[in-house]
């Protein structure tokens, strides 16, 4: 297969952004979307690329996360049980993003800065278990978000969990890679037709970002301390907000 020198550029893009993202348990898509489009990508082939990328990454970054035993299935189940259906729904519309994406990105912004405030020395002293039906409703509006978006929704799930003090910062990282997991794969169900427009530089795209996880994922397992994940979250946060 032939490849042009601009497709191992954007590659090596995707690379950096998925050693980030998936040092705090995130599968990148909002900063693969960001690339593609810097790099002038067809809108319709950027967000099932997106969706793509995140499958294939979650997947590995989940197995990692919970093979070290930073997850908590008692957060996700009534998180995923609110945001399954509405990834599907939201993946199934095409909305105008001039007013929703304006929303989002200040949210995120907000939430970057509050882990780098003095809120954030808060998080790990009062860890709970959510209430089931907070946890499921939450779910539901970041699982739509996630899918109108083309997003696994855990640039949205990790700050709420750990400023609502419902799980560890090492921990969040887990849950927040499953959960983009199933997210992905029902925002894509959702959107199952724009699958036609995938690029072929897909396998380069595929094969740049798992490296990139690989990378991430140790750093994230074996050197982070729970202040440095933080860090890169709100690193995360900033960049897609």
């Amino acid at each position: 297969m032939h490849f042009e020198m601009i497709d191992i550029v954007i590659s090596l893009c995707l690379l950096l952004g998925a050693v980030l993202y998936t040092s705090v348990g995130h599968a990148g898509a909002s900063v693969y979307i960001a690339i593609l489009t810097l790099f002038g990508l067809s809108s319709t082939v950027i967000k099932p690329t997106a969706l793509v990328l995140n499958i294939c990454i979650a997947t590995f970054t989940s197995w990692r996360f919970i093979k070290k035993g930073f997850f908590d299935f008692k957060v996700l189940l009534p998180v995923a049980i609110g945001a399954i259906p509405f990834a599907f729904l939201g993946g199934y519309i095409n909305a105008p993003s001039h007013v929703y994406k304006v929303i989002v990105g200040i949210i995120l912004i907000i939430s970057a800065i509050s882990l780098l405030s003095n809120k954030s020395n808060r998080i790990d002293s009062n860890v709970h278990q959510p209430k089931f039906f907070l946890a499921m409703t939450s779910g539901a509006a970041i699982g739509f978000l996630a899918g109108l978006t083309g997003t696994g929704g855990g640039i949205f799930l990790s700050p709420l969990i750990l400023f609502l003090g419902w799980s560890s910062t090492r921990k969040t990282s887990g849950i927040a890679a499953v959960f983009i997991l199933l997210n992905s794969l029902f925002g894509l169900a959702g959107n199952y037709a724009s699958v036609q427009n995938l690029p072929p530089q897909l396998p380069l795209f595929v094969l740049a970002t798992m490296i990139g996880a690989v990378i991430g994922t140790t750093l994230g397992i074996k050197f982070y301390s729970p202040d440095a994940i933080k860090k890169a979250l709100a690193m995360v946060l900033l960049i897609a907000g």
